[in-house]
């Protein structure tokens, strides 16, 4: 009798602990990161980022944090039911930072386990865009891409992924390139000559890594030179990334692994 006592508390103590397990709220984020691009000094920056309570029990937001001063979110502070959506709006001022910019928000809610999200872009900087002549602009330099998107394919977190950008000057006078940069600080460059005469080309080697974490990314690449048509050229980095490790000193260029030298 003391036995099937036993076991029927001991059955009744599971159900308990497996229905507890599973009530719980979860949060799934439309998109968890956003690329501004280009914007100019002083602009305020706004983007907003949508979720979903996808679990069985109301959500709720404790807090919602910034890396940085410059960057003012606002959240949804009403409970969300299950199956209903809420928002977290993110503005970052620009004012006094020209340059890069990569920031995270921490989303902190009675699930435990903290959500990251991010903003980054390129601020332009007020004085960045002079007024050119109509002669000038004709004998500028013209820079083209025979490509501007690349899918690097599924990525772990520490590899490193290669893309080759050829630049073709299709303008007037010899092309300069100044400088490559981008948001995050995960892509490094090499440039096979960084003055490019008419209607030759150049090859930029763009250097990925991975950061360890999980989902698809899209990182934009900001060519920029002397051609005053257009300063800037923008070049977009797409890839899937895994949440397991890859070894050490791996590299990978587009769909294929090669070891890092």
């Amino acid at each position: 009798m003391m036995r099937k006592l036993f076991s029927k508390i001991t059955l009744a103590v599971a159900v308990l602990s497996v229905q507890m397990a599973v009530a719980q709220p979860a949060i799934k984020f439309k998109t968890e990161s956003h690329d501004f691009g280009e914007i100019v000094e002083g602009t305020q920056a706004v983007y907003e980022f949508e979720f979903t309570n996808t679990g069985n029990q109301p959500l709720i937001l404790s807090s919602v944090n910034a890396s940085c001063g410059c960057t003012t979110p606002s959240w949804t502070k009403e409970p969300i039911m299950p199956g209903k959506k809420g928002s977290i709006k993110a503005s970052y001022n620009s004012s006094g930072r020209p340059g890069t910019f990569n920031k995270t928000i921490t989303v902190n809610s009675n699930i435990g386990t903290p959500s990251m999200l991010s903003i980054k872009g390129m601020v332009a900087g007020k004085d960045a865009r002079p007024t050119y002549t109509a002669e000038q602009l004709k004998t500028s330099p013209k820079l083209e891409l025979t490509k501007n998107t690349f899918a690097l394919g599924k990525l772990e977190g520490g590899q490193v992924a290669v893309s080759h950008v050829t630049v073709k000057n299709t303008g007037a006078s010899t092309l300069e390139i100044n400088n490559v940069q981008s948001a995050c600080n995960c892509v490094t460059y090499t440039v096979s000559d960084k003055s490019v005469k008419v209607g030759e080309s150049a090859t930029i080697e763009l250097k990925y890594t991975a950061p360890r974490n999980k989902g698809d990314v899209s990182e934009t690449v900001y060519i920029y030179s002397n051609d005053l048509n257009s300063p800037s050229t923008k070049v977009t980095l797409k890839a899937s990334l895994t949440d397991s490790f890859a070894s050490q000193g791996l590299m990978r260029e587009n769909r294929m692994a090669v070891p890092f030298k």
